[in-house]
């Protein structure tokens, strides 16, 4: 009778560890394989005769088909940029692809003496830029669709493109906010990309321009995920805290989140500190990003129904800490 009941009990245990298991939720978790080195590539925009630098994180599952999600730098970065975002994201099972955009990347300050370089970035945070920025984001689209079906290439077979998120920082962010359907004065039309599913906008910003943000954004049909903190400010572009917390009361109801990091700088979302921090790093803030990012691209790329759950309930508190900030509308 004993041996049943020992017997029995764990085969309870086991059960519910199973349970535990199948039912649980954790962002943060990845697993135990070795990455992959991420694929640096070049579009090639014929009708622009523009080339577009990219680089590519695969994830450790070559066998089926994974989202894609894009991720635009800010201004004077790179697609080296961001690569804690696109380690976690494709170890998560997601294609992540960086792009890099002449005109607004680091050949506008690299070879420039020191005491010009401040003038030189202010000029290239430009309309022009962000237009050409924009156009990009469809130029690699299209081209990720072309390798998609070349069967002798690298990524045949391998870039679910039913399934596309946009991501972006700083001014990054204002192309992430363009395509993902921002209206936009100063380029004076809508360059909506109709691909883009869900939208990850890392130091958002509102128009500088005379218009509204509730008809700035009035126009957003997909998710949005605003990410910013309270010390968010940049030496460029004339955004505020406040602008950057503008943009989340002004999205229509039902499309979006927010989180606020509490001392976060403008660099909280970088991979290293930038010219005019005055803050410490905080080390939880990139956990609190991976996390939350991690779990809106399941939610709305996956239809997972465990990280929406999570997003929607008390998760993101499991990972911020006393100051942040997380809310939904």
């Amino acid at each position: 009778m004993r041996l049943q009941f020992f017997l029995a009990s764990i085969g309870v245990w086991i059960t519910l560890v199973v349970a535990g298991v199948a039912h649980g939720y954790d962002p943060l978790a990845v697993p135990d394989v070795k990455a992959a080195e991420p694929v640096d590539l070049d579009v090639l925009d014929t009708k622009r005769d523009r080339t577009v630098p990219i680089r590519v994180f695969l994830p450790p599952d070559g066998g089926k088909a994974a989202p894609v999600v894009l991720f635009s730098h800010g201004l004077g970065g790179s697609r080296e940029m961001g690569g804690y975002l696109g380690k976690h994201w494709a170890a998560r099972g997601y294609v992540a692809v960086f792009l890099q955009h002449p005109g607004s990347d680091v050949g506008v300050w690299r070879d420039v003496p020191l005491r010009q370089r401040m003038q030189t970035m202010r000029e290239a945070a430009s309309a022009k830029n962000l237009l050409l920025r924009v156009e990009d984001v469809p130029a690699v689209l299209d081209q990720l669709t072309e390798w998609n079906r070349e069967k002798a290439h690298p990524f045949s077979g391998r870039l679910d493109l039913a399934h596309v998120g946009m991501s972006g920082h700083s001014f990054g962010a204002m192309t992430t906010q363009a395509v993902g359907g921002q209206r936009m004065p100063l380029v004076k039309d809508r360059y909506v990309e109709p691909r883009i599913k869900a939208a990850v906008i890392m130091s958002p910003g509102t128009p500088m321009a005379r218009l509204d943000p509730a008809d700035a954004f009035s126009d957003v049909t997909i998710p949005w995920l605003l990410m910013t903190g309270t010390h968010d400010t940049s030496l460029i572009g004339g955004q505020t805290v406040e602008s950057r917390q503008a943009v989340f009361p002004a999205m229509p109801k039902g499309l979006a989140y927010e989180l606020v990091l509490d001392k976060g700088e403008h660099s909280a979302f970088t991979d290293r500190p930038l010219p005019g921090d005055r803050e410490a790093r905080n080390p939880n803030h990139h956990r609190a990003i991976l996390a939350t990012s991690t779990a809106f691209w399941d939610a709305y790329l996956r239809e997972d129904t465990k990280a929406r759950e999570w997003l929607d309930g008390d998760g993101p508190q499991k990972v911020l800490e006393k100051g942040d900030r997380w809310q939904r509308k």
